[in-house]
């Protein structure tokens, strides 16, 4: 019997030990899930209206590819860049604001991502027509008109060269402003020309436009006009004020 003991003790032994080393690579898997959940520190927010929500201005084919790709390329690629960094625990504007001392993959990715989202939330299937209320009172004393600002929104948009963004700001002093930007830069960064609170944007970037305008950039400005939805605008632009 004393000779069968170690025989008996040790698969006992070596079962114990093959759970325990089990439970281990458990608990390694699970904190490996845990650091790849909190390194997604943006996120893609889903489009608040269905992709051809805003046909015929905007096609569908085109808010596929531009919202599921490209944007979520810009949210991808902005995780990336700030993981692990103290950028991570940083609201984008707070960022922008000191946009000149971080690096380009930060300012492109974090610039397309804030540009878009904007984008996506100022426009809606019910918009066009024109702002009413405060905002409409300040544009009509600051550009002259609702056509007047239209036409120089639009000249901002026309003469970006190559990639960009043509904008209505509110500046620091409260006053309407139209700006151009290129690539992904916004009027929040440290780095652009004129600053301010960007209340309306349009992306005049050819992936924005160019499966249904090709190359009349102008037209697909006419076109914006039709889903701006100037109840989102009107609330940015009473936040601005109150800032």
């Amino acid at each position: 019997m004393k000779n069968l003991l170690p025989l008996l003790i040790f698969p006992l032994v070596f079962a114990l030990a093959f759970v325990s080393c089990q439970e281990g690579a458990g608990d390694a898997s699970e904190d490996n899930n845990a650091r790849s959940v909190s390194q997604v520190i943006h996120e893609l927010a889903d489009l608040p209206y269905a992709h051809d929500a805003l046909e015929p201005h905007i096609d569908e084919k085109t808010m596929m590819i531009h919202h599921g790709r490209h944007h979520q390329a810009y949210v991808n690629n902005l995780n990336n860049a700030i993981a692990g960094t103290p950028l991570a625990d940083m609201d984008l504007i707070d960022i922008f604001a000191e946009m000149s001392q971080h690096s380009m993959a930060v300012r492109n990715n974090g610039g397309g991502h804030y540009n878009h989202d904007l984008f996506w939330n100022i426009m809606s299937p019910d918009g066009g027509g024109e702002p009413e209320g405060d905002l409409a009172e300040a544009i009509s004393s600051t550009f002259g008109s609702f056509e007047d600002f239209q036409a120089e929104f639009k000249r901002m948009g026309m003469t970006q060269f190559g990639s960009g963004w043509a904008w209505l700001i509110v500046d620091a002093d409260g006053n309407l402003k139209v700006t151009q930007t290129p690539n992904q830069d916004n009027p929040l960064m440290d780095v652009v020309e004129e600053r301010g609170t960007p209340i309306l944007g349009v992306d005049v970037w050819e992936h924005g436009y160019y499966l249904h305008y090709q190359n009349r950039r102008g037209d697909y400005i006419d076109a914006f006009w039709n889903v701006v939805d100037w109840n989102a605008v009107s609330e940015l632009y009473a936040a601005a004020l109150s800032s």
